[in-house]
This record gives C-alpha cells, sequence and structure tokens, in this order.
C-alpha cells in the first residue's frame, strides 16, 4: 500500500462505485446477531490520505423506554470506550533518544 498517493487503489481497496469523491473504500465487514444486532465496518482512505473505520451499529432496544435508555447508555459507554482505544493505538509512539 502506497500512502503517499491516495489517489492510488491499496490492496483492500473494493474498487468500482465504491471509489468516489477520492475515496477509497474497502468490503463491508459485518457482524451481524439476527433480530438483535448488526455492525458494518468499512476501511476508508479519504482523498487528503488520511484513513479511518466506519463504523455503523444497529442494535435492538428493550420495549420499554427505561430499558432502552439503560441499553443506550450501556452502549454510548462501550463506544466511548472502544474509539478510545482505538485513538491510543493511533497515536505514534516517541522514538527513543528524542
Amino acid at each position: 500500500m502506497n500512502r503517499r498517493n491516495p489517489h492510488q487503489h491499496t490492496e483492500w481497496c473494493a474498487g468500482g462505485h465504491r471509489c468516489g469523491l477520492g475515496e477509497h473504500r474497502s468490503e463491508e465487514i459485518v457482524v451481524d446477531i439476527a433480530g438483535r444486532s448488526r455492525a458494518v465496518l468499512v476501511r476508508v482512505r479519504t482523498a487528503a490520505g488520511r484513513e479511518h473505520a466506519e463504523v455503523r451499529v444497529r442494535v435492538a432496544l428493550a420495549p420499554t423506554e427505561v430499558a432502552a435508555r439503560r441499553q443506550l447508555v450501556g452502549l454510548l459507554g462501550d463506544m466511548r470506550q472502544a474509539v478510545t482505544r482505538a485513538a491510543i493505538a493511533a497515536r505514534p509512539r516517541p522514538r527513543p533518544g528524542r
């Protein structure tokens, strides 16, 4: 993969109609728990050469408002933890001696 040339396709790029507006996008990776939840992840390289993970999540909510709100609070906490963990892992590490 050549990160210096954002216009060049990567080995993970799905090509075709997915590559538009200067972006390169992978095939969707889907995790599906029938009737309960679904998550879709796509790797994206922007026209500026920056790479991202795009994640969509759909979760069945409880039938009562209080329980559904509890689920949403838990989901947001879990998402915050996952995003924070990914951001920390992506941070450049200082080189020894600098």
